[in-house]
């Protein structure tokens, strides 16, 4: 299973359980937009801890389903679109605890949670430039700002965590074996406030941002789009399945 909900002490974790990466394929991202949605409307949940088992946060979307049939981009998409739009619309707060690798639609996730803290072993990335892909960066310029956003984009590089605390796209930065207790430290803090006030809160802090997340994003996608059906995109994707290095342009004759 790739998403599972699991409770602790009153809180409500959201957990991406799917070796060896967490990399969703096109029904995971359904599944998750369908968890957060329903958690939500639960009037007994006060905040959710949104979490991961294993190596990492999130590696992004499964290119290897999209390597099979890339039709389904579409699909993944929409997915991804559903997802962070359900994390973003949540009624009670989010909080990601981002441990590892957070990359691709691990942004989209943590940059349209409430608060992220990470693990000192945590990193931070869109390498989509180099999977034939683009998106997220509505995400990550809401995290870490307009010109690391365009660096990273551009380049696929990845920022470490103490990179992201001094840009204030995460709330703190603590021992990956001290991460899931202050997660929940802090979500107990949120749960302890009056429910009515903290839902109106979440409700009033995303009418009052300036960033509108999910039109940005869906302005992306259609760029995602275009790219994927190019044969730069093919190439990409071909080069990251055989692991090889890409070659473009006159390098493939054209």
């Amino acid at each position: 299973m790739s998403i599972e909900v699991r409770w602790h002490e009153g809180i409500t974790e959201v957990v991406l359980n799917h070796p060896p990466v967490n990399a969703l394929d096109s029904r995971g991202w359904f599944e998750l937009a369908d968890t957060m949605r329903r958690l939500g409307r639960d009037e007994s949940v006060r905040v959710v801890v949104l979490r991961a088992e294993g190596r990492g946060f999130c590696a992004g979307v499964d290119i290897k389903e999209l390597a099979q049939d890339g039709r389904l981009i579409t699909q993944v998409n929409r997915g991804c679109y559903e997802a962070f739009g359900a994390i973003y619309d949540c009624e009670v707060p989010v909080i990601s605890a981002v441990h590892g690798f957070c990359l691709g639609g691990g942004i989209g996730m943590a940059g349209s949670s409430d608060v992220v803290i990470a693990s000192e072993d945590a990193s931070f990335g869109l390498p989509e430039i180099d999977r034939g892909a683009l998106g997220a960066a509505t995400h990550l310029m809401r995290m870490f700002g307009m010109h690391k956003t365009r660096r990273m984009l551009y380049t696929g590089e990845t920022i470490t965590a103490q990179e992201a605390l001094r840009l204030g796209g995460i709330e703190s930065v603590v021992p990956r074996d001290g991460l899931l207790a202050a997660a929940r430290e802090l979500a107990g803090k949120i749960a302890s406030k009056s429910p009515k006030a903290v839902r109106l809160a979440k409700w009033s802090l995303n009418g009052i941002e300036l960033l509108d997340v999910k039109k940005s994003y869906r302005f992306e996608q259609g760029f995602t789009l275009e790219l994927y059906t190019s044969p730069d995109s093919q190439e990409a994707r071909d080069a990251f399945v055989e692991k090889r290095q890409a070659r473009f342009d006159e390098e493939r004759g054209r």
